[in-house]
């Protein structure tokens, strides 16, 4: 152990002819004024301070100190504010409805986790950065200890002073620690905005064909949104847009090719049902895993032919097809034109209809004339066989009379 020594040093006197230095007059520090009083330069925030008490609150210090407290007050709001504006990143403070705080921790799959952390105008753009924010608010209004500090007491029992009676709070608060953990996770992020209860709603909304053509909707603008709102699921990005009425053939073409072979991230995990608490059988889990397995399936099936369906309904719809199958046409009869320089002007249907019609009856004269010629033909060829015929007759009788 380490042992404590005592060493006897004596301080040597001050000398007789030692004289305290003298404080120059330009100096900050001064030597105490025998009457108490000190030299006050003109120079610093005192100076300034004895200027304003002097000059503007007639020496009275409460007035002074109420000018300076207002001051700081002034400066700290817009150093607040200026922060805020840089660190909120556009997250705000999104109204509280008595039903969100009325959630139950319980049922988390079934809330709307954005709505939770007051991002229900940004959803699935919301950033990482904008998240934590988010919840940073959400922790410092709702957390359990600054509610019981906050907490009036509605009861006037003297057993029940100071306690939270408010449990509500506490449930609310796990809601929004559910939902900073879902929306931090990228995978099970992805599949709460693949049934994101806003999106399910605007998709029940969307118009049938019967619907757009009673109600003379506009193309654009009825088809343009609802694209956009399918476009969150595209694992290729960026997405064409449907354009406009002036858009070229390439690229309405570009758009339904796109459209038409659309690879799609979302899935559908998050509607799964969980084996039963407490069972340990492998049997049961074996068969709730493969009836989520062919659940998942079948949705993703019925997802991917609706969109389908859109796709055609919006290809049938499109008043630009119509133009462009309109310009090939006459492209087409343009081009034949120009490599047949001598061909007539176009006839029309009437004139067609006559020209068949005489080149019918030009047809049918030639088959009577060539009829008759035949019919005259075999006639004369049957007079000329009958003069051969007699005329041997007559040889052969001339010929019998000489012998005899």
């Amino acid at each position: 152990m380490a042992s404590v020594q005592v060493l006897s040093i004596a301080t040597p006197p001050v000398s007789a002819a030692y004289k305290a230095p003298s404080v120059p007059s330009t100096s900050r520090i001064s030597a105490p004024h025998p009457s108490g009083h000190r030299t006050l330069l003109p120079v610093g925030p005192a100076y300034i301070n004895h200027l304003r008490l002097s000059l503007h609150h007639s020496h009275s210090f409460s007035s002074l100190d109420k000018h300076l407290e207002a001051e700081r007050e002034r400066l700290a709001a817009l150093h607040g504010e200026d922060n805020a504006g840089e660190d909120d990143l556009g997250v705000g403070d999104e109204e509280e409805s008595e039903e969100l705080l009325a959630l139950d921790p319980k049922e988390w799959k079934k809330q709307d986790h954005y709505a939770v952390l007051g991002l229900s105008h940004l959803r699935y753009k919301a950033t990482a950065d904008q998240i934590k924010i988010a919840h940073r608010k959400k922790v410092l209004k709702h957390h359990p200890d600054k509610k019981a500090a906050t907490t009036t007491n509605v009861s006037s029992s003297l057993y029940l002073a100071g306690v939270n009676q408010n449990t509500n709070d506490d449930a609310f608060f796990k809601c929004i620690q559910k939902a900073h953990e879902v929306l931090t996770n990228p995978e099970k992020r992805r599949q709460f905005d693949s049934v994101d209860p806003v999106f399910l709603e605007l998709e029940e909304e969307m118009p049938t064909l019967a619907e757009f053509k009673s109600k003379n909707l506009d193309f654009f603008k009825t088809f343009g949104p609802v694209f956009d709102l399918y476009s969150r699921f595209s694992k290729a990005q960026p997405v064409p847009g449907l354009g406009h009425i002036d858009s070229s053939k390439d690229e309405v073409e570009g758009f339904y090719d796109f459209w038409y072979n659309f690879d799609s991230w979302r899935s559908f995990e998050w509607l799964d049902k969980e084996v039963n608490e407490g069972s340990d059988s492998r049997d049961d889990k074996r068969y709730t895993e493969k009836k989520n397995k062919s659940e998942r399936a079948r949705r993703k099936k019925e997802d991917t032919a609706k969109l389908r369906g859109l796709v055609d309904m919006a290809l049938g719809l499109d008043p630009r097809i119509k133009r462009i199958k309109q310009q090939e046409k006459e492209a087409r009869e343009a081009k034949k034109k120009a490599g047949n320089p001598a061909a007539a002007a176009k006839k029309t249907k009437q004139q067609e209809e006559e020209e068949k019609k005489k080149a019918e009856q030009a047809a049918k004269e030639k088959e009577e004339a060539e009829k008759l010629a035949r019919a005259e033909a075999k006639k004369q060829k049957a007079a000329a066989a009958n003069a051969a015929k007699k005329a041997r007759r007559q040889q052969r009788a001339a010929e019998e009379g000489g012998a005899a």
